[in-house]
């Protein structure tokens, strides 16, 4: 029996460092990246404080901000969208012609002074910081297959994590015994005992979490979750403005406002997948869409539709990046994308001091072999 148990902690061990070798910096590089995106909002305002303060509301009609901003708009662009928040720029958003390889569509988007249309700031949405972060974290800049090598990164890691408390418990005494810090002769290996314990459960879940975003089909049906509709996703994605427009967005916002009153919060032109003006009133009440027709002019609520369903994958999404989980999640998330850069350099440190002590071990035993 004793027998049987040592060699499965054997085998346990093996995994859990030859993970830890081979994984050793992509873990690094997504767990770091991760722990930045938590603060993927403060980050944007760091780096760029003009995109998300204003001095002034929106003061001109939809039209100027248009006017303002497709002055700056290259060939075959058109504008997308407006969004009006409050104390922030006015945000343009212009689709850029699709590009012969295919790939994810660009848009270009442009912050507009709200007092006087003056351009803020202009930038195309596969570019800058935080999109480098993303796509760093989601698909480690590998073409096809990154999102799933992160998946099966996830998947390691979570191994990784139950295997290393499998090694953490004790084998001698009670399990508390090993909460002590003391468990080696050295920082890295105490480091890495205390580390790893402390950070198991969500180190495992994020990783966990990360996997089930990179496999929705696989993960999806086991609780229930419709399976994600790739092509309606990239229609969606795809969808590109009419060129010319019978009305305009100040027409639009009027008959919007025939309907209800309210602060206009964003302006949607009309597409290839719909012929009418999108317009989002923010009210008292709540928020209201109404959709505009571009060829009649005649606005009319747009259906609300049924409310979605709470879905696991929606949960998974919220668990791993923190999103309306509060502060303190967001904290333990931040923590827990560090730990693994920690465990990583530690274990390196546990893995080259054991090779080294084997060499030493083995000079000893052939100075002393009869010759």
């Amino acid at each position: 029996m004793a027998a049987n148990r040592f060699a499965l902690r054997k085998l346990w061990f093996q995994i859990h460092k030859w993970i830890g070798i081979a994984l050793f910096i992509p873990v690094i590089i997504v767990s770091i990246s991760g722990s930045a995106l938590v603060w993927d909002e403060w980050l944007s305002g760091t780096l760029y404080p003009s995109r998300h303060h204003a001095e002034s509301e929106a003061v001109l009609p939809p039209s100027a901000y248009a006017e303002a901003g497709g002055a700056v708009l290259g060939d075959g662009e058109h504008v997308l969208s407006l969004e009006f928040g409050e104390g922030e720029p006015v945000l343009l958003t212009a689709a850029q012609p699709p590009r012969p390889e295919g790939g994810r569509p660009v848009r270009t988007r442009i912050w507009l002074d709200p007092a006087n249309a003056g351009i803020v700031d202009v930038a195309a949405s596969d570019e800058g910081a935080l999109r480098f972060l993303h796509i760093l974290h989601g698909t480690l800049f590998v073409p096809e297959v990154g999102r799933k090598l992160v998946g099966w990164l996830g998947v390691a890691m979570s191994l990784s994590s139950l295997t290393g408390l499998w090694l953490w418990w004790p084998t001698k005494r009670r399990w508390f015994r090993g909460l002590r810090w003391k468990r080696g002769n050295s920082l890295s290996t105490n480091l890495h005992h205390q580390a790893g314990f402390w950070a198991c459960i969500p180190l495992a879940m994020l990783s966990l979490t990360g996997a089930w975003i990179s496999f929705p089909a696989f993960f999806g049906p086991m609780v229930g979750d419709a399976p994600p509709d790739r092509a309606a996703r990239i229609a969606r994605m795809s969808v590109q403005p009419l060129a010319q427009t019978q009305r305009g967005p100040d027409e639009a916002l009027a008959a919007a406002h025939a309907m209800a009153p309210g602060r206009v919060a964003e302006i949607a032109w009309p597409t290839d997948q719909s012929g009418e003006w999108t317009v989002a009133l923010a009210g008292e009440a709540g928020s209201a869409d109404y959709l505009v027709g571009d060829a009649t002019g005649e606005a009319v609520a747009a259906p609300r539709g049924e409310a979605p369903r709470s879905s696991v994958a929606r949960t998974m999404r919220h668990l791993h990046d923190g999103t309306d989980m509060g502060a303190v999640w967001q904290l333990v998330i931040f923590i827990g994308g560090l730990v693994p850069a920690i465990l990583g350099i530690t274990g390196i440190i546990m893995w080259l001091r054991s090779r080294g002590w084997r060499r030493a071990v083995a000079a000893r035993r052939k100075a002393g072999a009869p010759r």
